[in-house]
C-alpha cells in the first residue's frame, strides 16, 4: 500500500482501540468536569453529551472551523457523515491521538489532544477535505482547507496525502504541498514546509516515508523521498533523497557521516 493511503475497511482491533480511547476520554472529561467546575459545560457539551468519538469530533470540529457564512451545523453533518462513510478516517484520528499521547510529554491526556492540540484537529479536518477532494468536491475541499488555515495557523492542500499515527507538533506554520505524502508513525514539529522548488509543475513534492521526525523548520523542497525511520534536523533546507534511517542536517542538507556511508539510526524516530 502506497504511504499515506488509508484502508476502507475497519478491523475488530481498531473497533475495540476506538471504543477503548473514547472510554478514556470521557472518563477524562468527567474528572476535568469535577476538578475545574467551570469547564463543565465546556466538556458536556463537547465530549459528556456525545455518544461516540466521530460525533464528538465532528462537533468540535464544527464550532472552530464554523464562520458567519459556514455553519457550525452544516459543517458538523459534513464531518459526521464523512467519518460514518470510511471507517478509516476515524482509524487514522485513534492512532493520531495515541501518537500524541505516546510521544508528546507535554499531552497530559487524551481529551487535552482531541480538545486543543490544533495539529491533530487540523489533521483531522485536512483528512475530511481530502475525501472531498477525491470525490471532486473541489470547491468546498478547498473551502475547508481555507477557514483550517485561518483557524489553526496549518496548511495543508487538501490533495496531500496523509498516513495514521501522524504527530503534528505544535504545528503552528506547517505547509505541505499539494502533491506530497506523509506515510505512518510521522513526527513534524512546527514551521516544516513540504514545498516545491518553484521550477517544475505535476508531481513536485516531497514524499515522507513511514516513522521519519522531521524538526522545527525544517524546509524539504521537491520531489524527493526521505525514507523510512529517517530524521532531519531543526532549520534544515533539504533538496536531496534521505536514505532510510539516516540523519540529514545543515543548509543545504548533507548526510551525517557522508554520503557514501552515512550513519545508520539503530530507532525509528518518528
Amino acid at each position: 500500500m502506497p504511504a499515506g493511503e488509508l484502508r476502507h475497511t475497519e478491523s475488530s482491533s481498531e473497533v475495540e482501540g476506538e471504543a477503548w480511547v473514547w472510554a478514556q476520554i470521557k472518563a477524562e472529561a468527567r474528572r476535568d468536569a469535577e476538578a475545574e467546575p467551570a469547564l463543565a459545560s465546556y466538556l458536556y457539551s463537547t465530549i459528556l453529551s456525545h455518544s461516540s468519538l466521530k460525533r464528538s469530533l465532528s462537533f468540535h470540529l464544527g464550532n472552530k472551523l464554523c464562520s458567519s457564512t459556514l455553519l457550525s451545523t452544516l459543517l458538523y453533518d459534513l464531518f459526521l457523515n464523512t467519518f460514518s462513510s470510511d471507517p478509516s478516517l476515524l482509524a487514522a484520528a485513534v492512532a493520531d491521538l495515541r501518537a500524541a499521547h505516546e510521544r508528546d510529554p507535554a499531552c497530559v491526556s487524551f481529551s487535552h489532544c482531541l480538545l486543543n492540540y490544533k495539529g491533530f484537529l487540523a489533521c483531522q479536518a485536512h483528512r475530511v477535505a481530502h475525501k472531498l477532494w477525491i470525490q471532486s468536491r473541489r470547491p468546498l475541499a478547498l473551502a475547508l482547507h481555507s477557514r483550517i488555515a485561518d483557524v489553526f495557523a496549518v496548511d495543508i492542500h487538501p490533495a496531500a496525502r496523509i498516513g495514521k499515527g501522524v504527530l503534528f507538533d505544535h504545528a503552528t506554520g506547517v505547509v505541505v504541498g499539494e502533491t506530497a505524502v506523509i506515510g505512518n508513525n510521522v513526527s513534524i514539529l512546527h514551521h516544516v514546509t513540504l514545498g516545491g522548488t518553484g521550477k517544475a509543475g505535476g508531481d513536485r513534492h516531497p514524499k515522507i516515508g513511514d516513522g521519519v521526525l522531521i524538526g522545527a523548520s525544517a524546509t524539504i523542497l521537491g520531489n524527493v523521498k526521505i525514507g523510512e525511520g529517517a530524521k532531519i534536523g531543526a532549520g534544515s533546507v533539504v533538496l536531496i533523497d534521505v536514505p532510510p534511517r539516516t540523519t540529514a542536517v545543515g543548509n543545504p542538507a548533507r548526510l551525517v557521516g557522508g554520503k557514501e556511508r552515512p550513519s545508520k539510526l539503530e530507532d525509528v524516530p518518528g
